[in-house]
């Protein structure tokens, strides 16, 4: 069993990718990483999530056997032991073999991949009806929103393209190693963000 918090782990096998290839239980992954060390019981992760607390246990069982969250401590309440629950893992990446067009798990990733998309959506449609996203000036005084709302498409060279990808990868790295803990916010403001950068290949036929 991996220990709370370790670093990042890589997806290369079908059991973890079906287990990811759920938005709810993305949901749940999230949440668990957005709260760090702090562990979770079912009922909170349903309240954050918005969910009936019973149609969450079934995708519980299912990230635990997988490995990817665990019981990190439990209590006895009105008889009944609660547990509460921490990720396994600070972060995850897919391999890049399971994505080869050979790969006999290839459909598992995109399913991964497109769970995971829908995760975002469904957070952000939260957000947005609970008044929760932010649309004043930035602090810095610079036009436009504090968030940044952005799809694009480039054709660079591939030096350039490659000066992009390390800048991003600098910029992500930068922010989780800034990032406080639970019990220490302060005056810090929570950021969402999704990431999703390939190299599309020229068109066939």
């Amino acid at each position: 069993m991996p220990p709370f918090g370790a670093a990042d782990r890589v997806v290369d096998d079908v059991a973890t990718l079906k287990a990811l290839a759920d938005p709810l239980r993305l949901g749940i992954l999230n949440t668990l990483h957005r709260y760090g060390p702090q562990p979770l019981t079912v009922k909170e992760i349903a309240a954050v999530l918005g969910e009936p607390q019973t149609k969450l246990y079934r995708h519980v069982k299912q990230l635990e056997k997988a490995e990817l969250i665990a019981v990190a401590g439990t209590r006895l309440v009105s008889g009944i032991v609660e547990s509460r629950y921490q990720a396994c893992q600070e972060g995850l990446r897919l391999s890049g073999q399971i994505f080869a067009a050979d790969s006999p798990d290839r459909p598992e990733a995109l399913a991964a991949m497109l769970a995971a998309l829908d995760t975002v959506r469904a957070q952000f449609e939260r957000d947005f009806l609970n008044d929760r996203i932010d649309y004043t000036p930035p602090r810095d005084g610079s036009a436009g929103m504090a968030g940044i709302f952005a799809h694009s498409g480039f054709r660079l060279r591939p030096e350039r393209a490659d000066r992009l990808r390390a800048a991003i990868r600098a910029a992500l790295a930068e922010a989780a190693a800034d990032e406080v803990g639970a019990d220490d916010e302060g005056d810090a403001v929570e950021l969402v963000l999704f990431t999703l950068l390939y190299e599309a290949k020229p068109p066939t036929g």
